[in-house]
């Protein structure tokens, strides 16, 4: 997706050879118009399947997630992170490990909102080594739904996140690949064909 990779290029920040900043376009602040634009080329990829739900985690999946599901005129559904003191013990639930932040988060889902005739799009963010997709996917898969496919807006192929989830037979499309982040420099997998 061009107008996406063009904003990783003008206006990301690559700070290690694994970490690519966004903040200020993607997770922190949004651009509404790159933000909608996301939202129906995620559609695209994905209008053969039938989706009834799109299912992302807090909170920087919830704006592409949101686009999507406008898209769509579907519901979306975002995994909390904690628990809120509103929500009771009817949930699904997965642990997630974030290697950015090196924690592990218990994400969970009501029960009311996912049912077992939903085919669930899930939306994230990122894509590294594929814990946070692995995780709503097992959500979704403890409900009875079916997983309609993974949309990813970057993902870092250099890392083991797009392998694990193919090998477990998910559908992945991602927007922008990114083939290496070194010498602070953003190559996407087309790229890295290219010259090679």
């Amino acid at each position: 997706m061009e107008q996406l990779k063009q904003a990783i290029q003008t206006k990301g920040t690559v700070l290690a050879n694994e970490v690519l900043k966004v903040d200020s376009f993607l997770n922190h602040q949004i651009d509404p118009k790159l933000a909608v634009a996301i939202g129906k080329e995620f559609v695209e990829r994905f209008k053969s399947e039938t989706i009834t739900k799109v299912l992302t985690i807090e909170s920087s999946g919830i704006a592409p997630g949101l686009t999507a599901a406008l898209e769509l005129d579907v519901s979306l559904i975002f995994a909390r992170k904690k628990k809120s003191l509103t929500m009771n013990d009817d949930v699904y639930t997965a642990s997630v490990y974030s290697y950015t932040k090196n924690e592990t988060n218990e994400v969970t889902v009501s029960k009311a909102f996912l049912e077992g005739d939903d085919h669930v799009l899930i939306i994230d963010d990122f894509l590294a080594n594929g814990e946070a997709a692995l995780g709503l996917a097992k959500v979704t898969e403890q409900s009875g739904a079916t997983v309609a496919g993974i949309g990813i807006v970057i993902e870092k192929s250099f890392q083991n996140g797009h392998k694990k989830l193919t090998e477990a037979g998910y559908r992945v499309e991602s927007l922008a690949r990114i083939q290496s982040l070194k010498d602070e420099k953003v190559t996407f997998v087309e790229e890295a064909k290219v010259t090679n």
